[in-house]
């Protein structure tokens, strides 16, 4: 399972969510261009010294990133199909009724603006977060945070403890 973040506009969400990935064992996909440098402080301070352990692919454009997931529901190695699930207010169904698969890569969109339409048509699935009426969205971070660890519970990939 994979966490990608499609060009994201905050450095203290995109370093937070790289350090959600580190502790959890998740890899971290960064789809570039970037709303702030790569060696932003913000970025550095939300991370903190978990940068280091992250597993992070840097993908160049969208374009790049499609390539490394190669066709849509392809086979895995290791997994089985590999989809894009696209986490949007624009989803069709609630992330709690959704059967994630170990293959997953979750995709956040850009804090700003989502993701664009050629996004949403390539996702295998998009999933929302229910929300109270009149309320539009959570902090990116958080919504990842919340729905990875549902993928992690339904497909037992869950870290050991090594304490």
């Amino acid at each position: 399972m994979r966490l990608a973040l499609y060009e994201p506009d905050i450095p203290q969400n995109a370093g937070a969510l790289i350090r959600l990935g580190a502790c959890l064992g998740v890899g971290i996909d960064l789809i570039e261009p970037c709303g702030f440098l790569l060696s932003d402080r913000g970025l550095k301070r939300a991370g903190m010294d978990y940068l280091k352990n992250a597993d992070i692919r840097r993908h160049a454009s969208w374009a790049r990133f499609q390539e490394s997931l190669g066709p849509a529901v392809a086979p895995d190695r290791e997994c089985g199909p590999s989809r894009l699930i696209l986490l949007t207010t624009r989803g069709d169904m609630t992330y709690t009724d959704f059967v994630f698969a170990p293959g997953d890569s979750l995709m956040v969109g850009r804090e700003s603006v989502g993701v664009p339409d050629a996004v949403h048509a390539r996702a295998d699935a998009r999933v929302t977060i229910p929300l109270l009426s009149g309320l539009r969205s959570l902090n990116v971070a958080q919504a990842a945070a919340m729905v990875l660890g549902e993928a992690l519970r339904q497909t037992g990939l869950f870290p050991n403890r090594s304490d």
